[in-house]
């Protein structure tokens, strides 16, 4: 076994940010490894001025269209690439097959096309996800505060990190009636266990989902 598959078996990703200058297509596209991995493009995007980056992981059973979708219609006016990819199986793999690797792997390769092509602001690499996907964005986020500077988490349910390294910024929200993920055994737990991190943290009076309000909240707070 490699070392880099090592790593990735305790949900460490090795890509670092390149600041790659290729002239990219502004909207949405696929990666050419894989096309259900999908990169968004603001249309104002600059190959010479370096641009924050939000990779976006969808919830059970969904894709790379979900992920992709709570953040789209905020990209273009705040200037924001957008990364998606779709877990190997239903969920992420440490949700359902309880250990890191193949998603952990597909999601390095996505950043490592992602960094070759855009210029990616180091400053502002973030990862987020809703329900299994801010699950899964909070453990990969603890586990690599050395690439991503934010986490952004919609309804999560837990985190799993063998190691935190570093000390990401921390966004989390819930709604009050989930009845899908109680907010109760879920967020406010959370919240407390990582206090050290200061998260900011956001409940609303609603159920299983990512407001309007709230995700234009979670940009703000990405570009503050």
């Amino acid at each position: 076994m490699t070392t880099v598959k090592h790593e990735f078996e305790k949900g460490r990703l090795s890509v670092r940010p390149s600041h790659g200058t290729g002239n990219m297509t502004t909207g949405m596209q696929t990666l050419e490894f894989d096309d259900e991995t999908l990169l968004y493009v603001p249309k104002n995007y600059k190959s010479e001025t370096p641009t924050p980056l939000s990779l976006m992981l969808h919830g059970a059973g969904g894709d790379a269209g979900q992920g992709i979708s709570f953040l789209r219609g905020l990209a273009d006016a705040n200037n924001l690439l957008l990364l998606a990819t779709k877990s190997e199986a239903a969920s992420w793999d440490m949700i359902g097959l309880r250990r890191y690797g193949p998603d952990v792997e597909r999601i390095d390769v996505a950043f490592r096309e992602t960094f070759e092509r855009c210029n990616v602001d180091e400053k502002r690499v973030a990862i987020g996800g809703f329900s299994d996907g801010a699950s899964y964005a909070l453990s990969l986020g603890l586990a690599n505060g050395d690439l991503f500077t934010h986490v952004i988490a919609f309804s999560p349910g837990f985190y799993h990190a063998f190691e935190r390294i570093g000390t990401p910024k921390i966004f989390i929200s819930h709604g009050s009636r989930d009845g899908v993920l109680p907010i109760a055994h879920c967020s406010r737990r959370i919240v407390k266990e990582l206090s050290d991190y200061n998260p900011l943290y956001i409940e609303f009076d609603g159920a299983h989902v990512v407001p309007k309000a709230v995700a234009e909240h979670a940009v703000a707070w990405l570009l503050g």
